[in-house]
């Protein structure tokens, strides 16, 4: 499996250097867990499982930037909607969320270029659907992201900007050794590789400011569930893009 027990050992240790509370480190470990199953799950998905075997191709990857592009694009949406649903008594929480939007709201840009390096015509990515997993990944976290004060949207960014810290660096690496295909071919994947370290160490500090009750690690466990299910079947579901 791509990924692994040792990437879990170093969020730890992230962690353990921003000294969380109690609350928060419970629920820290919670989230663990569903990382873990998150990532045995994946393993699971056939076109990340042919990354494993060795027998992933150009197409394999023109289809997962297809898909990916319109995830990544009303990603910034949710997360600055989510922003603007904290009130005052958040502000630092809602700033840190507005930067993070900042980072992020362009890069999609990032798998358009990548996708014409790997062989794509620009007009088929920029005319992709989302596909059925996109949607409800989507409507969810819009829905989520639109309640007052919306904590429990850290269980998304556990999710989400996990798979970047994690895994996404020996994606890219692995997707070049198998395809013969460049560094431009993978770039969204190496920035986010090499950059959701930083993103991550944020989270453990808005992790730590509003962790502070069973109520709220309860939230957040709960959400990094659900978007873990939803994020596998996005996954999945580029799989049909293929028929």
């Amino acid at each position: 499996m791509i990924g692994g027990v040792s990437n879990i050992s170093k969020s730890n240790q992230e962690a353990e250097g921003i000294n969380l509370n109690p609350n928060a480190q419970k629920c820290l470990q919670q989230l663990l867990r569903v990382w873990l199953g998150f990532e045995r799950d994946l393993s699971t998905v056939p076109l990340l499982r042919r990354i494993d075997l060795g027998t992933y191709t150009i197409e394999d990857h023109l289809c997962l930037l297809r898909n990916l592009r319109q995830q990544v694009i009303e990603g910034a949406r949710w997360i600055t909607r989510a922003a603007s649903s904290f009130d005052r008594n958040h502000a630092e929480i809602r700033s840190t969320i507005i930067s993070h939007a900042v980072d992020e709201h362009r890069d999609y840009e990032l798998l358009e270029q990548d996708y014409v390096a790997s062989g794509g015509k620009i007009e088929d990515i920029l005319g992709m659907e989302r596909n059925i997993g996109s949607e409800a990944l989507h409507g969810y976290l819009m829905h989520r992201s639109s309640r007052q004060n919306p904590i429990d949207l850290l269980g998304a960014m556990w999710i989400i900007e996990g798979l970047g810290e994690k895994m996404a660096r020996s994606w890219a690496e692995r997707i070049q050794e198998l395809t013969g295909l460049t560094e431009d071919s993978t770039r969204f994947m190496s920035y986010h590789g090499h950059n959701d370290g930083d993103h991550m160490l944020r989270f453990y500090a808005m992790l730590d400011e509003v962790c502070v009750d069973e109520m709220a690690t309860s939230s957040i466990v709960k959400t990094s569930k659900v978007v873990a299910r939803l994020y596998r079947l996005q996954l999945e579901e580029v799989e049909h893009g293929l028929e």
